[in-house]
């Protein structure tokens, strides 16, 4: 009988989020460094005659409904386009929060899609699951195989693969969903359109000390149009960048989630502590980002 499948679906963070301005076909152009936490969920996959989906864990009561979870949505994506593809039920432990910036959905589909590929022995870079991943989520295709990169367009152009220096993280939410088109609306460029700023610093860090720079010469243009749907957004902000020893405070993606840097483990967790007892109804983790 064929074993139990199992991988990890880590939390996408956007150091840094430029919006080049919006296309003709309606998407936003972005300039994206994303890493990736060693937070995230958990998905497992028993091999089976049919298609099945069960979750559980903390934040799995505020994932909608189920038949539109994006694990199903590549699942069954990917078996319109693979002829006999082995399918079976899929676990997924939800520990991330939801609508928060940090492509827990878009994380869960993709690791559907790494154990659908081991199972039927494909290659993730088979033509069909790169066309699932694009045709499931913008996201997906990104943390199809979770490393730091640059992406851009409307997220599907991917850069290679970045070797960034260790980073030390405390992650917040203020458990309030942000809705992505929302946060688009309110940025508010019409077709066509671009919005001015800097261009994106060239990301070919040799130190922490220089991914700082380079970092802190970046930014996240969805960060103003998100605080102005939720000011939560910006008192997180705010309880980040006066903990000791935080080195860059920002928001990741869409919102709502916020997170912080700093050198050393030891920074991070008392960062955490501290921010858990200023806000113990908060979603609060301290992580390293690779």
């Amino acid at each position: 009988m064929p074993q139990r499948l199992a991988t990890h679906a880590p939390a996408k963070i956007n150091l840094t989020l430029h919006v080049l301005g919006r296309r003709a076909d309606g998407y936003h152009a972005l300039e994206s460094l994303v890493a990736f936490a060693e937070t995230g969920d958990d998905l497992s996959l028993e091999p089976g005659d049919r298609l099945g989906f069960e979750i559980s864990g903390p934040t799995a009561a505020l994932s909608g409904d189920v038949a539109d979870n994006l694990v199903l949505k590549a699942a069954r994506l990917l078996a319109e386009r693979v002829a006999g593809l082995r399918l079976g039920t899929f676990r997924l432990t939800k520990r991330l929060p939801v609508a928060a910036g940090i492509g827990g959905g878009s994380s869960d589909a993709a690791a559907a899609l790494r154990l659908l590929a081991q199972l039927n022995d494909l290659p993730l870079s088979h033509p069909a699951i790169r066309e699932v991943a694009r045709l499931t989520g913008a996201d997906v295709s990104v943390c199809l195989e979770p490393q730091a990169r640059m992406m851009s367009g409307a997220g599907e152009e991917l850069g290679p693969p970045l070797h960034l220096p260790q980073l030390f993280a405390v992650l917040i939410n203020p458990r309030v969903p942000v809705e992505t088109p929302a946060v688009f609306q309110a940025l508010g460029l019409q077709l066509g359109q671009t919005l001015e700023g800097p261009p994106h610093p060239n990301v070919s860090p040799v130190s922490s000390e220089a991914l700082f720079e380079q970092l802190r010469a970046a930014r996240n243009d969805l960060e103003r149009p998100a605080r102005s749907l939720q000011p939560l957004i910006g008192e997180a902000l705010s309880l980040l960048a006066a903990t000791t020893g935080c080195r860059l405070a920002r928001m990741s993606g869409s919102g709502a989630t916020v997170f912080a840097l700093y050198d050393d483990p030891p920074a991070a967790e008392r960062a955490a502590a501290h921010i858990r007892l200023e806000r113990p109804d908060w979603w609060v983790e301290a992580t390293r980002l690779t």
